[in-house]
């Protein structure tokens, strides 16, 4: 038995040589908590659902196959993080809010109050009409104006 190996096919797609040396084809890596704990609980599914391989850390994943499992997950979770929220149009549903994000400005459309998420006590999950999720790390890391708009929404 080997040690397990991860490549990329012709296509791009993932392809995880297990340590019997079967190959398989389009695995895909999940995180069990991507939000809360990112860097734990990592797992690798065959294209069909099954779990192949499970690690409790990413620095649990061999240093060989570490850099194409996190570029992998970084092409794959697209969860842009607000650090300000620049401008609300209307303080009722729905509106169109002007955010700052770590990936640059954003413009989303609220549909309602229901699609902001608490998640744990200081972050939110915000869906915006087009289906992408902004995520609010910190509440308490917003400057005094960003909460002073979000808490219209709470």
């Amino acid at each position: 038995m080997s040690e397990p190996q991860l490549s990329r096919n012709a296509l791009g797609k993932l392809v995880l040589t297990d340590a019997s040396g079967q190959m398989h084809e389009n695995v895909v890596p999940v995180r069990a908590f991507p939000i809360a704990a990112p860097d734990s609980g990592i797992s690798l599914v065959s294209a069909d659902g099954h779990e192949l391989l499970w690690f409790e850390h990413v620095n649990d994943v061999p240093a060989h196959m570490r850099a194409l499992l996190q570029e992998e997950l970084r092409n794959r979770e697209f969860l842009p993080e607000i650090h300000r929220i620049k401008r609300v149009s209307t303080f009722a549903s729905p509106s169109t809010w002007q955010v700052e994000t770590n990936r640059g400005d954003a413009t989303l459309l609220l549909k309602g109050e229901d699609d902001i998420r608490r998640i744990g006590d200081t972050t939110l999950m915000i869906s915006d009409a087009h289906g992408v999720q902004f995520l609010i790390r910190d509440l308490k890391k917003l400057d005094k104006h960003s909460r002073k708009m979000l808490d219209r929404f709470l």
